[in-house]
């Protein structure tokens, strides 16, 4: 699965705690990354529980998800888009439950 960020994550980013983008960065590669395969084969397939995918409030096209539930809060925003002709994932925003202010 393809992904870019916006210049709001990569802000985020750079304040996240190593400990904390090791979290994402596992949860991303293990979990998401094959949900978000089946998505793209069928989305109907439910997402996995454990990730608390879905819509933003407020805010079309925008889609969250928990990368940690017991410290620090880490949720990530995110949105499709398509590269190259593949769909993908546009991380918009990453951090705590204040991402979504603006997600």
């Amino acid at each position: 699965m393809k992904y870019q960020t916006t210049p709001a994550f990569d802000a985020d980013w750079r304040r996240l705690s190593e400990h904390e983008r090791d979290l994402f960065r596992r949860l991303v590669r293990v979990d998401f990354h094959a949900a978000c395969e089946r998505y793209r084969d069928d989305p109907s397939t439910p997402w996995p529980r454990g990730l608390r995918v879905r819509d933003v409030e407020g805010a079309q096209g925008v889609w969250e998800m928990t990368w940690s539930f017991s410290g620090p809060d880490g949720r990530a925003t995110f949105e499709w888009v398509t590269i190259d002709g593949v769909l993908a994932v546009r991380w918009r925003r990453i951090g705590g439950h204040g991402v979504f202010k603006q997600p």
